[in-house]
């Protein structure tokens, strides 16, 4: 589990390797993630945007962004948490995902909240020695 607040609005990520729909002789690795984004504040907020950067174990990063999440741009009420899960692939068996995610709140200020970074670690990889 990974999780961090900003301006109170907890994003906690749970990721897991997808063993059946990967198909490592390929180099096809995938995850899933389960997002938790809940609301600390006593306003609430919408998250309109997402922007992820998503890097492989040989350093390369793809960038995404784009409306909402899952295709909603959920309004999160005070004391509410609002989940989604997803998925990702990779062409290695690790890497690593982190984002952020911007939100309009009570006034209509615009706030940007961080994802936590999170390893995409499969059976697959090999330990590397220090």
């Amino acid at each position: 589990m990974y999780k961090q607040v900003t301006d109170a609005i907890e994003v906690t990520v749970h990721p897991a390797f997808l063993d059946d729909h990967s198909q490592p002789e390929s180099s096809v690795f995938v995850w899933s993630y389960e997002v938790a984004i809940r609301n600390r504040s006593s306003k609430p907020v919408q998250l309109l945007r997402r922007h992820w950067k998503i890097t492989n174990a040989h350093g390369q990063t793809l960038e995404v962004e784009g409306e909402g999440v899952v295709g909603n741009q959920p309004v999160i009420m005070p004391g509410e948490t609002y989940e989604y899960s997803s998925f990702t692939n990779l062409a290695t068996p690790s890497g690593y995902m982190v984002g952020t995610y911007a939100m309009s709140g009570g006034e209509g200020q615009s706030i940007q909240v961080a994802i936590p970074a999170f390893s995409l670690d499969s059976p697959q990889q090999m330990a590397m020695p220090n």
